[in-house]
């Protein structure tokens, strides 16, 4: 069975102290969560343009790249199932982002959609999945598996009927490159999200997982804008969506909902998540 985890990034304004999160993590523990995520920006000392960016974003991070980390997981028992890094670090600093991943139990490093890239450009798509092939070939030296996390930017169109993603998936190599697919992003770009999880099979290592809905109350417009969910209370069909991924072998589900909490606390949503969780995997 896939290992039930959490991203560290929807812990971000729980964790701003050694003892906040160490807090955190056992409520995490507790609600039957058995591995957790981790972002390399979280646990370091993080540039100012991470801070600045996800500010601005309405997702400040803070301040826990100060925290020891390494001794925090230990203490809660979580199994670490993959580090978030980025591309250029990989990179030029495969050996560093290697040993961190040794560090801290893991096989996984995974990126993320690339900072102001224009995914509708199909010869800088082909050029990324050249690059992103470099990289697993760095980390798969190192003995780390290299995977790639979408978000909404990769189903934009480079030519009709073919979405940057496809691309991606085609030109990169999956002896150097796979997935971690998140299907919220994919539905929030109109994708048939069970359709992709079929195409991405075994590919798919790691499946982020969250739910789309509306949460606004005694609201008397007739349109309402759709958010991140606890899973469950949105509309996404999640219980075929962790069919597929246990079908594929996946090796943990990743609870990542990253903003429109319950009574805009992370630790109510991630407990109200785990019932689902629990339910089903």
């Amino acid at each position: 069975m896939p290992v039930k985890a959490i991203q560290q990034f929807q812990l971000r304004t729980v964790i701003g102290t050694e003892k906040k999160a160490r807090e955190t993590l056992k409520a995490v523990k507790a609600a039957g969560y058995e591995g957790i995520e981790l972002c390399g920006f979280m646990i370091k000392k993080m540039p100012i343009i991470v801070r600045v960016l996800t500010r601005l974003a309405g997702m400040p991070i803070g301040r826990s790249g100060n925290l020891d980390w390494k001794n925090l997981i230990a203490e809660s028992g979580l199994k670490v199932v993959g580090i978030h890094e980025d591309l250029g670090s990989i990179l030029k600093n495969s050996e560093d982002i290697i040993a961190e991943a040794n560090d801290y139990g893991t096989d996984y490093v995974v990126v993320t959609g690339m900072h102001r890239f224009d995914y509708s450009n199909k010869q800088a798509v082909l050029e990324l999945a050249e690059k992103l092939n470099q990289a697993g070939k760095l980390l798969e030296e190192g003995g780390i598996h290299f995977l790639y996390h979408n978000h909404n930017c990769e189903f934009r169109k480079v030519e009709p009927n073919k979405t940057a993603f496809q691309v991606l998936v085609e030109k990169t190599d999956p002896k150097y490159v796979n997935f971690e697919f998140d299907s919220y992003w994919a539905a929030e770009a109109g994708c048939d999200t069970l359709e992709l999880m079929n195409f991405l099979g075994n590919r798919m290592k790691l499946y982020h997982i969250n739910d789309r809905g509306t949460r606004v109350t005694g609201a008397k417009r007739s349109i309402l804008k759709s958010d991140s969910m606890e899973l469950g209370y949105g509309n996404m069909n999640l219980k075929e969506h962790i069919n597929i991924a246990k079908k594929n072998e996946v090796e943990a589900v990743i609870l990542e909902s990253h903003k429109n909490w319950v009574e805009k606390s992370p630790v109510k949503s991630f407990q109200l998540s785990a019932d689902f969780m629990n339910t089903y995997l």
